[in-house]
Protein backbone atom coordinates (compact mmCIF):
# COMPACT_ATOMS: atom_id res chain seq x y z
CA UNK A 1 0.00 0.00 0.00
CA UNK A 2 2.81 2.40 0.90
CA UNK A 3 4.50 1.65 -2.41
CA UNK A 4 1.26 2.33 -4.31
CA UNK A 5 0.73 5.62 -2.46
CA UNK A 6 4.32 6.68 -3.17
CA UNK A 7 3.84 5.76 -6.83
CA UNK A 8 0.67 7.87 -6.93
CA UNK A 9 2.55 10.84 -5.44
CA UNK A 10 5.40 10.41 -7.91
CA UNK A 11 2.91 10.35 -10.80
CA UNK A 12 1.31 13.57 -9.57
CA UNK A 13 4.70 15.22 -9.26
CA UNK A 14 5.39 14.34 -12.89
CA UNK A 15 1.97 15.20 -14.31
CA UNK A 16 1.17 18.44 -12.52
CA UNK A 17 4.12 20.48 -13.86
CA UNK A 18 3.19 19.32 -17.38
CA UNK A 19 -0.37 20.51 -16.85
CA UNK A 20 0.82 23.85 -15.51
CA UNK A 21 3.05 24.30 -18.57
CA UNK A 22 0.16 23.38 -20.85
CA UNK A 23 -2.26 25.85 -19.30
CA UNK A 24 0.44 28.54 -19.29
CA UNK A 25 1.07 28.13 -23.02
CA UNK A 26 -2.65 28.09 -23.70
CA UNK A 27 -3.20 31.12 -21.47
CA UNK A 28 -0.62 33.20 -23.34
CA UNK A 29 -1.93 32.04 -26.70
CA UNK A 30 -5.52 32.93 -25.79
CA UNK A 31 -4.54 36.31 -24.36
CA UNK A 32 -2.26 37.34 -27.23
CA UNK A 33 -4.17 35.65 -30.05
CA UNK A 34 -7.48 36.98 -28.76
CA UNK A 35 -6.06 40.50 -28.51
CA UNK A 36 -4.73 40.37 -32.07
CA UNK A 37 -8.03 39.02 -33.39
CA UNK A 38 -10.00 41.62 -31.46
CA UNK A 39 -7.85 44.47 -32.78
CA UNK A 40 -8.14 43.26 -36.38
CA UNK A 41 -11.91 42.85 -36.02
CA UNK A 42 -12.25 46.33 -34.51
CA UNK A 43 -10.26 47.85 -37.39
CA UNK A 44 -12.56 46.13 -39.88
CA UNK A 45 -15.62 47.53 -38.12
CA UNK A 46 -14.12 51.03 -38.17
CA UNK A 47 -13.26 50.75 -41.86
CA UNK A 48 -16.74 49.44 -42.64
CA UNK A 49 -18.36 52.40 -40.84
CA UNK A 50 -16.18 54.85 -42.73
CA UNK A 51 -17.08 53.16 -45.99
CA UNK A 52 -20.77 53.46 -45.16
CA UNK A 53 -20.34 57.14 -44.37
CA UNK A 54 -18.44 57.80 -47.59
CA UNK A 55 -18.85 55.36 -50.52
CA UNK A 56 -15.75 56.89 -52.13
CA UNK A 57 -13.58 56.18 -49.07
CA UNK A 58 -10.60 53.90 -49.65
CA UNK A 59 -10.05 51.65 -46.63
CA UNK A 60 -6.57 51.67 -45.09
CA UNK A 61 -6.34 47.93 -45.76
CA UNK A 62 -6.90 48.31 -49.51
CA UNK A 63 -3.57 48.43 -51.34
CA UNK A 64 -4.22 47.04 -54.82
CA UNK A 65 -6.74 44.94 -56.79
CA UNK A 66 -5.61 41.76 -55.03
CA UNK A 67 -4.90 42.87 -51.46
CA UNK A 68 -8.00 44.87 -50.61
CA UNK A 69 -10.59 44.70 -47.86
CA UNK A 70 -13.10 47.09 -49.45
CA UNK A 71 -14.24 44.56 -52.01
CA UNK A 72 -14.58 41.88 -49.35
CA UNK A 73 -16.48 44.08 -46.89
CA UNK A 74 -18.97 45.21 -49.53
CA UNK A 75 -19.76 41.67 -50.67
CA UNK A 76 -22.77 39.78 -49.33
CA UNK A 77 -20.34 37.31 -47.72
CA UNK A 78 -18.98 40.19 -45.63
CA UNK A 79 -22.36 40.52 -43.86
CA UNK A 80 -23.56 36.94 -43.80
CA UNK A 81 -25.92 37.39 -40.84
CA UNK A 82 -27.25 40.81 -41.81
CA UNK A 83 -24.49 42.79 -40.09
CA UNK A 84 -20.73 43.06 -40.73
CA UNK A 85 -18.94 39.82 -39.87
CA UNK A 86 -16.23 41.60 -37.81
CA UNK A 87 -18.85 42.46 -35.21
CA UNK A 88 -18.78 38.78 -34.27
CA UNK A 89 -15.05 39.03 -33.68
CA UNK A 90 -15.41 42.19 -31.60
CA UNK A 91 -17.90 40.32 -29.39
CA UNK A 92 -16.14 36.95 -29.25
CA UNK A 93 -12.43 37.71 -28.95
CA UNK A 94 -12.75 39.57 -25.60
CA UNK A 95 -14.07 36.30 -24.14
CA UNK A 96 -10.99 34.54 -25.47
CA UNK A 97 -8.70 37.20 -23.97
CA UNK A 98 -10.48 36.96 -20.61
CA UNK A 99 -10.12 33.17 -20.60
CA UNK A 100 -6.41 33.52 -21.31
CA UNK A 101 -5.84 36.04 -18.53
CA UNK A 102 -7.79 33.94 -16.03
CA UNK A 103 -5.84 30.84 -17.04
CA UNK A 104 -2.55 32.68 -16.50
CA UNK A 105 -3.57 33.59 -12.95
CA UNK A 106 -3.77 29.90 -12.16
CA UNK A 107 -7.51 29.94 -11.51
CA UNK A 108 -9.23 26.67 -12.36
CA UNK A 109 -12.05 27.11 -14.85
CA UNK A 110 -14.85 24.51 -14.96
CA UNK A 111 -15.12 21.86 -17.65
CA UNK A 112 -18.26 23.40 -19.13
CA UNK A 113 -16.42 26.66 -19.73
CA UNK A 114 -13.57 24.96 -21.63
CA UNK A 115 -16.04 22.94 -23.69
CA UNK A 116 -18.01 26.11 -24.44
CA UNK A 117 -14.83 27.90 -25.48
CA UNK A 118 -13.87 24.93 -27.64
CA UNK A 119 -17.29 24.97 -29.31
CA UNK A 120 -16.95 28.68 -30.03
CA UNK A 121 -13.42 28.16 -31.37
CA UNK A 122 -14.66 25.36 -33.61
CA UNK A 123 -17.44 27.58 -34.94
CA UNK A 124 -14.86 30.30 -35.56
CA UNK A 125 -12.55 27.90 -37.38
CA UNK A 126 -15.38 26.69 -39.61
CA UNK A 127 -16.49 30.25 -40.29
CA UNK A 128 -13.03 31.54 -41.24
CA UNK A 129 -12.52 28.50 -43.47
CA UNK A 130 -15.72 29.37 -45.29
CA UNK A 131 -14.66 33.02 -45.52
CA UNK A 132 -11.30 31.92 -46.90
CA UNK A 133 -12.94 29.95 -49.70
CA UNK A 134 -15.29 32.82 -50.49
CA UNK A 135 -12.51 35.43 -50.55
CA UNK A 136 -10.12 33.39 -52.65
CA UNK A 137 -12.41 31.55 -55.05
CA UNK A 138 -15.47 33.79 -55.41
CA UNK A 139 -14.65 37.37 -54.42
CA UNK A 140 -11.11 37.18 -55.75
CA UNK A 141 -9.54 39.49 -53.18
CA UNK A 142 -7.49 39.17 -50.00
CA UNK A 143 -8.46 41.25 -46.97
CA UNK A 144 -5.37 41.86 -44.76
CA UNK A 145 -7.29 42.33 -41.51
CA UNK A 146 -9.43 39.29 -42.33
CA UNK A 147 -6.28 37.20 -42.76
CA UNK A 148 -5.04 38.38 -39.37
CA UNK A 149 -8.30 37.09 -37.86
CA UNK A 150 -7.80 33.78 -39.67
CA UNK A 151 -4.24 33.55 -38.35
CA UNK A 152 -5.43 34.18 -34.77
CA UNK A 153 -8.40 31.82 -34.87
CA UNK A 154 -6.54 28.74 -36.09
CA UNK A 155 -4.10 28.30 -33.16
CA UNK A 156 -6.81 29.27 -30.67
CA UNK A 157 -8.94 26.38 -31.92
CA UNK A 158 -6.10 23.86 -32.20
CA UNK A 159 -4.54 24.58 -28.79
CA UNK A 160 -7.88 24.79 -26.97
CA UNK A 161 -8.83 21.42 -28.44
CA UNK A 162 -5.47 19.98 -27.45
CA UNK A 163 -5.85 21.24 -23.89
CA UNK A 164 -9.35 19.80 -23.56
CA UNK A 165 -8.13 16.46 -24.87
CA UNK A 166 -5.18 16.41 -22.47
CA UNK A 167 -7.40 17.24 -19.49
CA UNK A 168 -10.05 14.70 -20.44
CA UNK A 169 -12.70 17.36 -21.05
CA UNK A 170 -13.06 15.89 -24.54
CA UNK A 171 -13.23 12.12 -24.75
CA UNK A 172 -11.06 10.45 -27.38
CA UNK A 173 -8.95 7.29 -27.78
CA UNK A 174 -5.54 7.67 -26.08
CA UNK A 175 -3.67 7.39 -29.39
CA UNK A 176 -5.71 10.18 -30.98
CA UNK A 177 -5.38 12.31 -27.85
CA UNK A 178 -1.61 11.98 -27.84
CA UNK A 179 -1.38 12.60 -31.58
CA UNK A 180 -3.29 15.88 -31.36
CA UNK A 181 -1.68 17.14 -28.16
CA UNK A 182 1.86 16.34 -29.31
CA UNK A 183 1.31 17.79 -32.80
CA UNK A 184 -0.47 21.06 -32.05
CA UNK A 185 2.31 23.22 -33.46
CA UNK A 186 2.62 21.03 -36.53
CA UNK A 187 -1.14 21.13 -37.14
CA UNK A 188 -1.15 24.93 -37.02
CA UNK A 189 1.89 25.14 -39.31
CA UNK A 190 0.40 22.75 -41.87
CA UNK A 191 -2.90 24.64 -41.74
CA UNK A 192 -1.08 27.91 -42.48
CA UNK A 193 0.90 26.29 -45.29
CA UNK A 194 -2.23 24.92 -46.95
CA UNK A 195 -3.80 28.39 -46.91
CA UNK A 196 -0.62 29.96 -48.31
CA UNK A 197 -0.30 27.34 -51.06
CA UNK A 198 -3.95 27.63 -52.12
CA UNK A 199 -3.70 31.44 -52.22
CA UNK A 200 -0.49 31.27 -54.26
CA UNK A 201 -2.01 28.86 -56.78
CA UNK A 202 -5.26 30.80 -57.16
CA UNK A 203 -3.61 34.22 -57.57
CA UNK A 204 -0.57 32.97 -59.50
CA UNK A 205 -1.42 34.90 -62.66
CA UNK A 206 -2.43 38.05 -60.76
CA UNK A 207 0.50 38.66 -58.43
CA UNK A 208 1.85 41.31 -60.78
CA UNK A 209 -1.11 43.46 -59.67
CA UNK A 210 0.28 43.53 -56.14
CA UNK A 211 3.37 45.52 -57.12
Amino acid sequence: MAVQERQHIDDDEVVLPERRASITVLGWLLAVGGSVGMLASAMLVIERVRLLEDPDYTPSCSFNPVVTCGQVMESWQGSLFGFPNPVIGVAAFPIVVTAGVVALTGAKLPRWFWLGLNTGALAGAVFITWLFTQSVYYIGALCPYCMVVWAATIPIFVYTTGYNLSEGHLKAPPALRRAVVDSRGLIVTVWYLIIAILITIEFWDRWYLVF
